[in-house]
């Protein structure tokens, strides 16, 4: 085909009843161009015009298979919902709700109202705020506690989070000072007491969730840390990152930190605790008021289905038994390796693959040195592009060449779907 043999853009349009057809049919067209001066034949331009029109149709965040072995994988959207809390969206989300209005009263209410109750019951706290995440809630303390003053912290915990969100900036960003103390190995409760003074606002712990210091090492206990913070009059803030609302080795929880003196406590709700991205904070009653008042805070809020998916993933917690077998995260955390193994089994038998031995992750800056033994299906390395192009895309690892599908994080439900995506693009 010729430049010159090309039909208009109305021409081609007419080829389908589509009201996008215009602007695909430009598209097609200019691509077309391209391929005949480059050489080569545009094959059949209805077809092509069809396929862009589908594409335009088709939902840019899409479900995707996680088969890479990380539970929480920041880059897959985190922690995947409980069924409660998917009934909850859906009941919230399809008609109105009284997301800020009083059954009770007939007047205003506040969206907080929702899981400040079941927070306060599930950590123990006096009072309770939830934002849209965790980064939000740190500079919303920050903001609302220590503008224009000094904080204190740890040079050894002045970490960057993903995408290169890193603890000194969001001080900077709530208009706080920062005040550092001790070194990155070792830093002790009296290197705290000297570094305050008139200006200092409030004590900071960040805790190290997505790395370790290991070696000659020191930092103070929470405990400690209260201590100083009571001895100055200062509120101490505990910034848990992923935070946990059951029990988990090295994984600190909210209860436990307020029970040791922390004043307020900041957490994830889409990391370890399973639930939708939101920052949550905890503590006494007073600081969790300044938070509520800061103008911040408006601009921070969770969403009504934000607020709707926690209430669900909360509820579950008020059974640990529960929380512990429907929330998927904690669900794959703890499940046998005999089951996961199983379903890998099943896996390789389906698509001629190879059992292999593997490690899962955590993910998400939680516990970065927990090694949870797994069993992934093995195939060729070449597949993992037409795996990411499948429907569903399926994400797995490539090692040595091979493509490993890690069955710690697929359901038993989806692995007929992931073998189907794997014989399709063989």
């Amino acid at each position: 085909m010729r430049l010159r043999d090309l039909p208009s853009v109305d021409e081609l349009a007419r080829a389908v009843d589509d009201p996008l057809a215009v602007d695909a049919a430009r598209a097609v067209l200019a691509r077309a161009r391209e391929d005949i001066t480059a050489g080569f034949d545009p094959g059949d331009l209805v077809e092509r015009l069809g396929a862009e029109l589908e594409a335009a149709r088709r939902p840019a965040l899409r479900r995707t298979l996680n088969a890479t072995g990380v539970l929480v994988h920041t880059n897959l959207g985190r922690a995947p919902l409980a069924d409660a809390a998917l009934e909850r969206i859906r009941e919230v989300g399809r008609g109105y709700s009284n997301l800020e209005y009083d059954l009770t009263t007939g007047t205003r209410g506040s969206r907080q109202d929702h899981v400040a109750a079941l927070l306060r019951r599930l950590t123990g706290a006096e009072g309770a705020l939830v934002v849209n995440n965790n980064a939000a809630a740190l500079l919303l303390a920050l903001a609302a506690l220590a503008e224009g003053r000094e904080v204190v912290v740890s040079r050894g915990e002045l970490i960057e989070i993903g995408d290169g969100f890193r603890i000194p900036d969001v001080l900077e960003w709530s208009g706080a000072r920062l005040v550092e103390v001790g070194t990155t190995n070792r830093t002790r409760a009296a290197d705290y007491e000297r570094a305050i003074g008139a200006e200092t606002a409030l004590l900071l712990r960040v805790h190290q969730s997505n790395f370790r210091v290991v070696g000659f090492t020191e930092l103070p206990t929470i405990e400690e840390l209260a201590g100083v913070a009571r001895r100055h009059g200062l509120p101490l803030v505990d910034d848990l990152g992923s935070g946990v609302l059951v029990e988990l080795p090295e994984e600190p929880s909210a209860r436990q930190s307020l029970e040791a003196g922390a004043d307020l406590v900041c957490f994830s709700g889409d990391k370890l605790l399973g639930g939708p991205q939101a920052g949550i904070a905890v503590g006494r009653t007073e600081v969790i008021q300044r938070l509520r008042r800061h103008p911040l805070q408006r601009a921070l809020r969770a969403d009504k289905l934000t607020v709707a998916a926690l209430e669900g993933t909360l509820g579950l917690y008020l059974e640990p038994k529960r929380a512990w077998r429907e929330v998927p995260v904690l669900r794959m955390l703890v499940e046998p390796l005999a089951a996961v193994r199983a379903r890998a089994e099943r896996l390789a038998g389906l698509v001629d693959g190879a059992l292999e031995g593997t490690v899962a992750r955590v993910g998400g800056g939680a516990l970065p040195l927990a090694e949870l033994p797994s069993f992934a299906c093995s195939v060729g390395g070449e597949l993992a592009a037409g795996l990411r192009a499948g429907d569903p895309p399926v994400i797995g690892i490539v090692r040595d060449g091979r493509l490993l599908l890690d069955c710690r994080t697929l359901s038993e439900a989806e692995v007929a779907e992931v073998a189907a995506v794997v014989r399709a693009a063989r």
